[in-house]
């Protein structure tokens, strides 16, 4: 049986190193865009959602 949340999660992993080579760096903290990142944060959520499966929950990495 497959694995959807792990089938995402590789997908956007090949989104976000597309993404970084396009932008010549090699982690996404080197990148101007990475807080408003569209792209960084489906990866961020794809990877939590593949940790708990979809039961719920996600990261907020902003403070206030």
């Amino acid at each position: 049986m497959s694995d959807k949340f792990q089938e995402k999660l590789d997908e956007n992993i090949q989104k976000i190193k597309e993404c970084q080579n396009e932008h010549n760096v090699d982690t996404c903290f080197k990148c101007d865009l990475v807080i408003d990142c569209k792209t960084r944060k489906e990866y961020v959520d794809s990877v939590y959602s593949s940790m708990n499966k979809g039961s719920g929950g996600f990261f907020n990495f902003e403070t206030e």
